[in-house]
């Protein structure tokens, strides 16, 4: 199964050239699913039935796993024995029939304008890595990127002239993103002043060529920026956890509420599919029912 396994890794990166987070996350899912059936003494991919891939769900729901989470699980396995039934490593898919956990579709969490002012009026200009902060935040905002996008930005993927970004996203999907005044602004002023203190000449790629570093020239990682967000979240009593997701629902709700047209936002975002930016929409729509239940005199 071990072996299985690591050969489907493989595949999916160097054959469907599948993102490195959505390898490391079917890696991550398959390798618990080996781990349970090891307690079952079971070890070939042969030998997996229908019935223990619905014992392994009913497990993870035990564990306390919200429905999302087991529905990513149910997405690795198919994925998995699609390809162990092209290869000819089994006859029939266990997973073929099985029904998807039910996810609920809740509203995304975001920040109100008057608490992105807060947020980014709260880092510490007069230090380099307050400038950092002040930069990173401001593109967060200023263009909504996912944290891997942001994470992997790399200085010439700046254009401060124009006023535009260039990411990779999902799948590996290049796109430009505008970036406003104020974010550039905060960029410049972090490259002129922060980030030649925190550089290291000797750094090898991608430490030298990415866009936002830690103190000791090497790039950020997610457990990084997830804890500096958090912090600043704290520190100012906002409400819920910040999280750079959460300035990327920001951006998105914000320029719909302001009137943006629905397919422009689902560039900005990379969204494959629109019907996965309509949920701003729903956002929207309660802000407004919310507004015309504490204003409006019959409400």
């Amino acid at each position: 199964m071990d072996t299985t396994i690591h050969v489907f890794l493989t595949y999916a990166r160097v054959e469907k050239g599948l993102a490195h987070n959505t390898i490391l996350a079917y890696g991550r899912d398959l390798r618990r699913f080996d781990a349970f059936l090891a307690k079952r003494r079971k070890h070939k991919v042969e030998d997996v039935t229908r019935e223990d891939i619905i014992d392994f769900l009913a497990s993870l729901y035990k564990e306390k796993l919200d429905s999302r989470s087991v529905a990513r699980y149910l997405v690795s396995l198919r994925c998995f024995y699609k390809f162990a039934v092209i290869e000819g490593l089994v006859i029939a898919d266990p997973t073929e029939n099985l029904e998807s956990p039910k996810v609920r579709q809740s509203l995304p969490s975001y920040l109100r304008v008057d608490e992105i002012d807060k947020l980014l009026a709260a880092p510490n200009l007069s230090t380099p890595l307050g400038l950092r902060d002040q930069a990173m935040l401001e593109v967060l905002y200023s263009s909504g990127l996912r944290v891997s996008e942001l994470l992997n930005l790399r200085i010439s993927d700046l254009d401060l002239r124009i006023g535009c970004v260039r990411c990779i996203g999902k799948g590996d999907k290049e796109r430009l993103v505008p970036i406003g005044r104020k974010a550039i602004a905060a960029v410049e002023q972090y490259l002129a002043l922060a980030r030649p203190q925190f550089a290291r000449p000797d750094s090898p790629p991608p430490h030298n060529q990415v866009l936002f570093l830690t103190r000791h020239g090497r790039r950020l990682s997610r457990i990084s920026i997830w804890k500096i967000m958090h912090d600043y979240g704290t520190k100012l009593g906002l409400r819920g956890r910040l999280t750079p997701h959460k300035l990327r629902h920001s951006f998105a709700t914000h320029l719909l509420e302001r009137g943006a047209d629905l397919r422009s936002v689902q560039l900005m975002l990379g969204h494959a599919d629109i019907s996965t930016t309509q949920i701003y929409t729903h956002v929207v729509e309660e802000r407004l029912k919310q507004v015309y239940k504490a204003h409006h005199p019959r409400a």
